[in-house]
């Protein structure tokens, strides 16, 4: 490369990590995954979520197909999937902000394994881990239901002053 590229190349990197990130609150979303050149926190461990919400398997995406939605960046397997999401994020977004479902039934946010999701009414739910997962199995309907009620109250609230 010549020095003009290499300045251009330089000046750009530069402007891209002094950019100003999306503004939400502290932890309004589980990332728990590194981050972006944009420095926006990675979501569902790198899972993709198109795959994942449409009950298709736990893949894991690549940052390649990276798409960023309200400041949080999704990886996806493919492009296909990448455009299927830009198209829609609500479709495939996980409810609570990626936090495991039963952990906001309980009032605390807590991170959520991919490998244990599940699908009502098209709306993707996530869990902690298979005791989580178990526990929500036993009363899904009145877990929920618990979930959407404590979530308003927590949702813009950092996780250590939600889990103290």
């Amino acid at each position: 490369m010549n020095t003009l590229t290499n300045l251009i190349a330089a000046t750009t990197l530069v402007a891209v990590l002094s950019a100003p990130t999306a503004s939400f609150a502290a932890d309004e979303y589980n990332v728990s995954v590194g981050t972006t050149l944009s420095s926006a926190g990675v979501a569902l461990r790198g899972g993709d979520a198109v795959a994942l919400a449409t009950g298709k398997s736990v893949v894991a995406g690549d940052a390649t197909f990276t798409a960023e939605h309200d400041g949080v960046a999704y990886y996806f397997t493919s492009e296909n999937t990448m455009k299927q999401f830009k198209a829609d994020p609500g479709q495939y977004l996980p409810q609570f902000g990626g936090f495991c479902a039963f952990g906001v039934a309980i009032n605390k946010k807590l991170d959520a394994d991919p490998h244990f999701a599940d699908i009502v009414d098209g709306k993707l739910y996530v869990f902690l881990n298979a005791v989580a997962f178990g526990k929500y199995l036993e009363d899904k309907e009145g877990t929920l239901a618990k979930a959407y009620e404590n979530w308003p109250a927590m949702h813009r609230v950092e996780v250590a002053e939600v889990n103290s």
